[in-house]
């Protein structure tokens, strides 16, 4: 069993096999984190995926009779925590399920159950016996249910999703991993999974602001335990909450006949002179969730696509729809491309990209059929655009 503080332990689930999240690209795994708090009324913060029950039930086992629990914390609706409350009701049959007023009405659309509700709402406060336990509502963090829970006597924040990453391990602290690779999970979770809901993370920062805690205990992946590492996570978050970027360039495009690779090189060469951090990303062999990290942070992102039927090519149209709904703000885009009889097709590529929320720096350069050097020069034009822009 783990312990993470006096009587609260550890009792998720590992999801070693997991690769695809929701679109999202998952190469390390994952884990559900549950929490038991062993005070005079025992207390399970969230539960598991279904398929996850079994490990769940056997960490619950070794700490204590699961018919004792009185409680189970439902911070957020979604089945990846909640897909075992029905089970876990079967043993622990005189438990109340808490969780905030749209989580009642979520769980029993889900569950089609009336199981025994406590709702509760910012500021509430549930007596377990030695510890007080509080809520903090924080709707669309990322559903509109979502709500963290907090030990004062613990110093512990348990927020569910917010905080964390898609990471299994067998260690249980971002500390005793390679932090670089934590890092890099981190903000590929938020790109990908609280990208959008940038104000009311915010508003959660500023309220968890005022809570004493050393401890953050998130749903997924690894535990934030050391000061440090605490500061960093809170800070960034409210950096990718605010949409600040970093005064770099990502390229991605993909190709059919090697013509818009052409361009996509003589882009990266141009910008690499320039001294210009640059990443360039071709979507045959690139992740969607891995090139949306990489627009999180930069300030220009030039899209390139060749046109098929009077179309951009639809893994271009894959990636710009998903980009819609994650809502990216202040940030430069520049379209290229080729083409072989008609550039209609850029018309809408173009719409595309403005309604995913970029700004254009220029009209785009569209070359036809294999493009010349003299025609590939054409692109020193937005290098020099990108400069102005970083000053």
């Amino acid at each position: 069993m783990f312990q993470l503080k006096e009587g609260v332990y550890w009792a998720g689930y590992i999801d070693w096999n997991l690769r695809n999240f929701h679109g999202y690209s998952t190469p390390s795994g994952s884990t559900y984190n549950s929490y038991l708090i062993v005070d005079e009324k025992p207390t399970l913060i969230d539960a598991v995926k279904h398929y996850g029950f079994e490990e769940n039930l056997a960490r619950i086992k070794e700490i204590i009779d699961p018919a004792k629990i009185r409680y189970i914390i439902s911070n957020h609706t979604e089945m990846d925590h909640s897909g075992t409350i029905d089970k876990l009701l079967k043993y622990c049959p005189n438990a109340e399920v808490v969780c905030s007023p749209k989580g009642a009405e979520e769980l029993k659309k889900h569950f089609k159950s009336n199981w025994k509700f406590k709702v509760v709402n910012t500021g509430d406060v549930l007596d377990i016996g030695k510890r007080k336990l509080s809520f903090l509502l924080m709707p669309m963090v990322h559903w509109p249910d979502s709500m963290a829970t907090y030990s004062s006597e613990d110093k512990i924040l348990f927020p569910n999703d917010a905080f964390g990453q898609h990471y299994a391990s067998s260690e249980r602290y971002a500390d005793q991993v390679g932090l670089d690779t934590v890092w890099l999970e981190a903000a590929k979770y938020y790109a990908n999974i609280v990208l959008p809901y940038g104000s009311q993370v915010l508003k959660v920062l500023e309220a968890a602001a005022k809570l004493d805690f050393d401890c953050i205990a998130p749903s997924h992946g690894l535990i934030w335990r050391r000061k440090q590492d605490i500061e960093k996570i809170l800070s960034l978050y409210k950096r990718w909450a605010s949409h600040e970027t970093d005064n770099r360039v990502t390229i991605v495009y993909d190709t059919m006949w090697k013509s818009t690779e052409m361009m996509a090189n003589k882009l990266f060469q141009g910008l690499d002179m320039a001294n210009i951090p640059v990443k360039l990303m071709n979507l045959q062999v690139s992740q969607l969730a891995d090139i949306v990290t990489e627009i999180m942070y930069s300030k220009f992102v030039f899209f390139g696509t060749p046109i098929l039927n009077n179309r951009m090519l639809p893994t271009m149209a894959s990636l710009l729809m998903y980009i819609k709904g994650l809502k990216t703000k202040n940030r430069y885009a520049f379209t290229f491309g080729s083409y072989g009889w008609a550039t209609v097709g850029f018309k809408e590529f173009e719409e595309s990209i403005k309604e995913a929320g970029f700004e254009l720096l220029r009209e785009g350069c569209y070359l036809n059929f294999v493009p010349e050097e003299e025609e590939l020069n054409k692109l020193q034009d937005v290098i020099a655009l990108v400069k102005g822009k970083i000053g």
